[in-house]
């Protein structure tokens, strides 16, 4: 049976960022995911992530974010591949949304830059965007998107080229310890690792059962699309990405991308799922659709026009929608990375660095006490 140093489960976008930061640093890595990434299956395609820095979910988020930030710039200068656009991020919502107060303050404590608009100062910047009087928004200016599978990629071409052995199209069947390492069963066969890194997205639950841990995680169906749209009004060139805090719902979306219209998701709601018999043809819930198009026609009306493509991704949720990453509380050498609630990718590269420093060095540069797994335990 052969032997790594360390294996990851999953190399998806924390696993595979995670892999480059291992072999980076000349230590003997096994990457397995069942698929081939990027890929369509799991939570990193469709193109592109938004990134923001001034974040709604908590204060505690903003180091990350701005960790996050200088390792895709890294790995943008690296790879010698665009990773990044940066268009400004616009944060809308009425006037005690909560989501928008934590903006205001993140900025704030972290000396962030960030514009606070009026309505009608958005109206006038953005002939676009349909904002009622009693809303507001928070424009970050040095925050944009990523180009999701390209960051992938990125990462795969330097692991690779750094040492990293990748196998692809492996379903891994079940995880257990001895009294030194880890097994890992494959479809195939067994490989053997002295420390483990289990970051295996909507399929971690079966995997982190079979070592004993029980997380809280539901993947859900979530969908995107995107609407032929007025390219003088949407355009990436003169259109931030955005996200809105209704008082029901939350949407997020996207300029439109060398012609490519609007692209615009529904960030609560969906449903739960299993993995492996999600229904992934765009459609075939009248929501699919539907909501977005209904929040467009309310706020963007000039990019609700015919639908140009949607897909199907998914998000694994937590209760409190903050991620699960941490050490195995009686195998210090597996650490795993889970939940991320569809506000993961961003924070994909901070995350793969912070699991390779787990595995090897114990701890991590960065706070990770909110993404403790013992917060459930109650």
């Amino acid at each position: 049976m052969q032997t790594y140093e360390v294996i990851i489960v999953g190399a998806g976008s924390m696993g595979m960022a995670a892999g480059y930061y291992l072999a980076k640093r000349g230590v003997s890595t096994l990457m397995i995911d069942a698929f081939d990434p990027p890929h369509t299956m799991g939570s990193h395609h469709g193109d592109t992530r938004i990134i923001r820095h001034a974040y709604g979910e908590g204060k505690q988020y903003v180091p990350f974010a701005l960790r996050a930030q200088e390792l895709w710039r890294e790995l943008e200068e690296a790879s010698g591949m665009k990773l990044f656009s940066q268009t400004g991020v616009l944060s809308a919502g009425a006037k005690d949304c909560a989501f928008l107060q934590e903006v205001r303050e993140s900025a704030e404590r972290y000396s962030l830059p960030l514009e606070v608009l009026s309505a009608r100062e958005v109206r006038e910047r953005w002939a676009g965007i349909n904002l009622p009087d009693d809303f507001y928004a928070c424009l970050e200016p040095a925050s944009g998107y990523l180009y999701s599978e390209n960051c992938i990629r990125a990462y795969r071409d330097l692991a690779v080229a750094s040492g990293a052995e990748l196998l692809v199209h492996t379903k891994v069947t079940s995880l257990q310890t001895d009294q030194e390492d880890v097994i890992v069963h494959t479809d195939s066969q067994s490989y053997r690792g002295k420390k483990l890194l289990v970051s295996a997205g909507a399929w971690n639950s079966p995997l982190l059962h079979s070592l004993g841990l029980s997380v809280p995680l539901v993947p859900t169906r979530k969908t995107v699309a995107w609407f032929g749209a007025e390219e003088s009004l949407y355009s990436s060139d003169r259109f931030p990405a955005f996200v809105f805090q209704l008082s029901d719902s939350i949407y997020y979306g996207f300029p439109s991308i060398d012609g490519s219209g609007v692209k615009i998701g529904r960030h609560d709601g969906g449903q739960a799922i299993d993995p492996d018999t999600l229904e992934r043809t765009f459609g075939s819930f009248l929501s699919d659709e539907g909501d977005v198009r209904g929040f467009l026609e309310t706020y963007m009306p000039q990019a609700a026009g015919a639908l140009r493509q949607g897909r199907v991704c998914i998000y694994t949720m937590t209760p409190d929608e903050h991620f699960v990453i941490d050490r195995h509380p009686e195998h210090p050498g597996i650490v795993f990375a889970a939940g991320f609630s569809g506000h993961g990718f961003k924070f994909a590269s901070a995350v793969g660095e912070a699991t390779s420093q787990l595995l090897l060095d114990g701890t991590s540069t960065l706070d990770l006490s909110i993404f403790s797994l013992s917060r459930f335990s109650s």
